[in-house]
C-alpha cells in the first residue's frame, strides 16, 4: 500500500526516571507536532511507554498507526553475534 510521503519526525530524549505524568506530557507534545501534517498513517516506533500514549492519542483522532514487521536473522560465530532485520511490512495497531 502507498502511503505517500515521508516525513521523519524523531521521538524526543526520554527521561528514564520521568513518572507517568511526565509520558504524558511529552507524548502529548509529540502528538501534537505530528497532526499538524495532518497524516493519513503514522508509524511509531519508540520508548514503549511513550509510543503507547502517542499511538493512542492518534488513534483517538482517527489516524492509522503502523509498526515495521521485520524478520530477526541472527547469525552466531564463536563469541560474536549478529542479528539482521529484514522489513517485511507494515501492521496496523488496533486491526483499524
Amino acid at each position: 500500500m502507498e502511503y505517500g510521503e515521508i516525513v521523519d519526525i524523531p521521538f524526543p530524549p526520554v527521561d528514564p526516571q520521568g513518572d507517568e505524568r511526565y509520558i504524558d506530557g511529552l507524548a502529548g507534545q509529540c502528538a501534537r507536532q505530528i497532526l499538524q501534517y495532518h497524516p493519513y498513517a503514522v508509524l511509531c516506533q519508540g520508548e514503549f511507554c511513550l509510543a503507547y500514549q502517542v499511538i493512542t492519542r492518534l488513534r483517538e483522532e482517527g489516524i492509522q498507526v503502523l509498526a515495521a514487521c521485520s524478520e530477526r536473522i541472527v547469525k552466531e560465530e564463536g563469541q560474536k553475534k549478529e542479528t539482521v532485520f529484514v522489513f517485511e511490512q507494515f501492521r496496523k495497531y488496533g486491526g483499524q
